[in-house]
């Protein structure tokens, strides 16, 4: 995962609340078996409109959503943070996050940043009146910088921490690899072990006891 620290990009108003996770992608792009490739799926209910916001030329290039409170309500899916991330969103800006939504956002690389509403409407009100503009965020200091506007947002310690340290889970777990590997080693070689399905030899698959061949439409009768 890509280390954050500081990211500017040009600002997008999203005006509406309770923006859930089958409105960031609807739940017919979810049967794809990649983790990449959604950008066409993020918001794809709205995206029909002419007038919606992404849809305009002075935001189609935006890295940093700024929506209404209680972003990312919901089902918890992952594909919802794929989708904002694929598209070229690195920040999104709320006065209030679904937990689910927040911490699937830490994990991979997006910046959830909560700030008050009233900093949320200043920061509208700066990206419509001049659109295109740029924020930059800076999670050092956790500031919002859009034109003369800087705000304070919140984010905890720990996510801060891995964002700006670039770790995702599978990061987190190869910072013990020397700790696993002595544990494998020191560990009784009789206890069972986990081991990938491609290295496991075929095993036939014997029923516990003898299967009764029926005719196609008979019934069993007790």
């Amino acid at each position: 995962m890509e280390k954050f620290t500081q990211h500017t990009g040009v600002g997008v108003p999203l005006r509406r609340s309770n923006v859930d996770t089958d409105q960031i992608i609807p739940a017919v792009y979810l049967k794809r078996v990649t983790r990449t490739g959604f950008e066409d799926a993020l918001f794809a209910a709205w995206r029909g409109d002419p007038s919606f916001v992404l849809n305009q030329d002075a935001y189609r290039a935006g890295s940093v959503l700024v929506a209404g409170p209680d972003f990312g309500t919901g089902s918890s899916r992952e594909h919802a943070v794929w989708a904002l991330k694929d598209y070229g969103f690195r920040v999104v800006i709320s006065s209030r996050f679904a937990d689910i939504f927040r911490g699937n956002s830490g994990k991979q690389g997006l910046l959830a940043a909560q700030v008050a509403q009233e900093d949320v409407e200043l920061l509208w009100k700066v990206l419509e009146t001049r659109p295109g503009t740029e924020v930059t965020v800076d999670l050092d200091a956790r500031t919002v910088t859009c034109d003369d506007v800087v705000v304070p947002f919140h984010v905890d310690d720990y996510t801060r921490w891995r964002l700006m340290e670039g770790l995702d889970d599978i990061g987190l777990t190869l910072q013990h690899a020397d700790e696993i590997t002595a544990f494998e080693e020191r560990r009784e070689a009789w206890r069972p072990r986990t081991l990938p399905a491609k290295h496991l030899p075929p095993v036939e698959v014997r029923p516990a006891r003898p299967v009764v061949g029926l005719e196609l439409g008979a019934t069993r009768r007790g």
